[in-house]
């Protein structure tokens, strides 16, 4: 399904302008009109899918490989790349602001204007387990509900898996 409203599949469709570095049957790459570094990338299903939900996991599968394969062309292009961020905002609170899912690569360097503002603080292991069963309970649901590709092979089962042992 194509949107008549969605820039992004206007560009899939090629009827409005895209720097395009990949193109295949199901998903197409081009430069970020508003880009965080030069060399900034989309990576963008050609099948509409405003988020995560509408994304069917073979399809979401191929974004991620072709952003793998793009930041790993990222460091080899010239372009002042030191590191490589991949990054997927599904939703308006995740600062999706195009409703077509998407995935930015861009390429990273010491003193560059990208942040990610966030209490990083060590939570504890009681809240921790808490979050986690409560992913893994989205997992079941994910896991009993009829989808065209399946669940990716991810079950709902525990994972957690036993602590290192820490320095002295």
């Amino acid at each position: 399904m194509l949107s008549d409203e969605c820039v992004f599949c206007a560009i899939a469709r090629g009827r409005a302008d895209a720097s395009v570095v990949h193109e295949d049957d199901w998903v197409i790459a081009f430069m970020d009109l508003r880009p965080v570094n030069p060399g900034h990338l989309l990576v963008v299903p050609k099948p509409h899918a405003e988020g995560l939900v509408d994304l069917p996991d073979d399809l979401g599968v191929r974004v991620w490989k072709v952003g793998h394969r793009l930041g790993r062309a990222l460091r080899m292009s010239g372009l002042r790349c030191e590191g490589v961020n991949l990054f997927l905002a599904d939703g308006e609170a995740a600062f999706q602001e195009v409703f077509h899912i998407h995935l930015h690569v861009f390429p990273r360097f010491g003193g560059d204007p990208f942040r990610i503002d966030a209490d990083w603080r060590v939570h504890e292991r009681a809240v921790l387990d808490e979050a986690a069963a409560a992913v893994r309970g989205g997992l079941a649901a994910l896991d009993t509900r009829s989808t065209p590709s399946g669940s990716g092979g991810v079950s709902g089962r525990e994972t957690r898996r036993p602590r290192r042992p820490t320095a002295p």
